[in-house]
């Protein structure tokens, strides 16, 4: 299982890239709403989630948590405690976690990043704490996977695909969009 957690301000794109490349992969993704199941994101568009933060079980099993920037729904995110559990939980049982744009501050806040590399929207450079920060399109370090904006979303997405799925997977999906 796969969660992408949603909040009011997030970047569409960043957001719902993911979750379609995961689900052509065959993928069990889940978006989850941090303050309802009606998100509205950046730009207006409202996405209805699977379930909403109160909906689900903090003891649950997952392979990988995904953050989609945009503001403020990465500060949103930021301010969850349900996403702050599940970061937690991710670095202890050693799961996935992946934040695109301004979302890998958060990260940087809860010291995740420390010793590794990763990338983020320019600005943000300062906020990820303890890491090696790189001016790549996107960056996959361990179980850590960061992009810097919307127009790496593909590419973000691309090497989510890789890590659960493979590389196979992977170069299918990319020949499948003509990219």
């Amino acid at each position: 299982m796969v969660y992408l957690f949603l909040a009011n301000g997030f970047e569409e794109i960043e957001a719902l890239t993911p979750v379609d490349y995961l689900r052509r992969a065959g993928k069990e993704v889940k978006t989850i709403g941090i303050g309802g199941k009606s998100i509205t994101g950046s730009h207006g568009i409202t996405v209805s989630c699977d379930m909403c933060e109160c909906e689900l079980d903090l003891n649950s099993s997952f392979e990988m948590i995904i953050l989609p920037g945009g503001l403020p729904g990465s500060t949103n995110l930021d301010n969850s405690h349900v996403v702050d559990h599940f970061i937690n939980r991710a670095v202890n049982e050693d799961k996935f976690i992946c934040a695109i744009c301004a979302a890998p501050f958060i990260l940087g806040k809860r010291n995740v990043l420390n010793g590794k590399n990763a990338c983020c929207y320019p600005g943000f450079e300062s906020q990820l704490t303890g890491a090696n920060v790189k001016e790549d399109g996107c960056v996959r370090d361990g179980k850590i996977i960061t992009a810097r904006a919307m127009g790496k979303a593909n590419e973000f997405s691309l090497e989510i695909i890789d890590a659960l799925c493979g590389s196979e997977m992977k170069e299918k999906l990319k020949a499948s969009v003509l990219l």
